[in-house]
C-alpha cells in the first residue's frame, strides 16, 4: 500500500498545479448554458456509450453519454467546486490543452485501483462494498482538503 500511499501524494501535489492561475480572467463561463448545449447535442444518444457520442474519451468507457454528463457535472464539478473550464476549454471538449483534463484522469485512474483493489482487502472494514470518490478528499475545494477543519482541530 505504501506505492499508492506515494501516488496518492504525489497526484495531490500536482493537482496544485492549476495553469488557470496564470490566465487573466476572460469572459465569464456560463456552465449552465454549456450543459444544456450539451444535453441539447446528446438528445436522443443519451443511452450511447460516450465513446460513440464525443471524441477522445479515455475514462469512463463504459458510461453512456448522459451517465457521462452527469460524472462531469456532479462527480467532478460539485465535487471539486469548479466549472468545466478547470479541465476543458469550452466548446472545444475533446482538447487536452489543459494539464488538469491529465490530472483528473489520472486521479480516477487512482481511485478506481483503492476501490477495487486496496479497500477490499481492509478485513475489518463493515462495508460490503467501500469507496472513495473526488468528495473523499476534495470535498467541494479544488485542492484536496489536508488539514481538518478548526472544529476537530486539537487544542494547541
Amino acid at each position: 500500500m505504501r506505492v499508492h500511499a506515494a501516488l496518492l501524494f504525489a497526484l495531490c501535489l500536482t493537482s496544485e498545479i492549476d495553469a488557470q492561475d496564470s490566465i487573466p480572467p476572460g469572459p465569464p463561463f456560463d456552465q449552465a448554458a454549456a450543459l444544456a448545449d450539451l444535453k441539447k447535442f446528446i438528445a436522443g444518444k443519451e443511452e450511447q456509450l460516450a465513446v460513440d457520442v464525443f471524441n477522445n474519451i479515455q475514462q469512463y468507457k463504459g458510461a453512456t453519454a448522459g451517465r457521462f454528463l452527469r460524472i462531469m457535472e456532479f462527480g467532478f464539478t460539485v465535487a471539486l467546486g469548479v466549472d468545466c473550464t478547470h479541465c476543458h476549454k469550452p466548446g472545444v471538449w475533446d482538447s487536452d490543452e489543459k494539464p488538469t483534463k491529465q490530472i483528473a484522469r489520472d486521479m480516477t485512474v487512482m481511485l478506481n485501483a483503492i476501490n477495487t483493489e486496496y479497500l477490499k482487502k481492509i478485513p475489518n472494514l463493515r462495508s460490503t462494498n467501500p469507496q472513495v470518490n473526488c468528495t473523499t478528499c476534495h470535498r467541494g475545494q479544488r485542492r484536496p482538503a489536508l488539514e481538518l477543519p478548526p472544529s476537530v482541530r486539537p487544542p494547541e
